[in-house]
């Protein structure tokens, strides 16, 4: 199957850099899968995992909260404002996650921005119990 490159860089650190087959975003739109050839396209994320699929089979998951994804017809690019591989997420890193969204929203007089905020902790609660944490 054909390949693209694929870049995820989080603010400590890339993630990932590599050939993949497929990446799945969680668009703030909705769900996406890219595949080699995809039209240009530029859209943010918003919690959730990204699927990195190498080879049939193969792959990677990645928890990315927040930010953006630059598609292209030969490249994916993934800059985010929070991410952890899977197998660095806890059940305890994930309640932190969400203790500092409610602070956030509780110090927050603007509606609209507390609103955004209920948004982001209803998407972490899915995010542990999808993963089974």
């Amino acid at each position: 199957m054909a390949t693209f490159q694929f870049d995820f860089v989080g603010p400590e650190r890339t993630l990932y850099s590599g050939q993949v087959e497929a990446v799945q975003l969680p668009g703030t739109e909705g769900e996406m899968t890219v595949l080699p050839g995809h039209a240009p396209v530029l859209t943010s994320l918003k919690v959730g995992v990204i699927v990195v699929t190498e080879r049939q089979n193969s792959g990677k998951r990645i928890l990315v909260r927040g930010g953006f994804a630059d598609i292209g017809p030969t490249g994916v690019t993934v800059i985010a404002e929070r991410a952890a591989p899977i197998e660095e997420v806890t059940p305890a890193s994930i309640d932190r996650d969400i203790e500092a969204v409610e602070l956030q929203r509780d110090a927050s007089e603007d509606l609209q921005r507390r609103e955004e905020l209920n948004g982001q902790i209803v998407q972490l609660q899915e995010t542990k119990v999808a993963l089974g944490l």
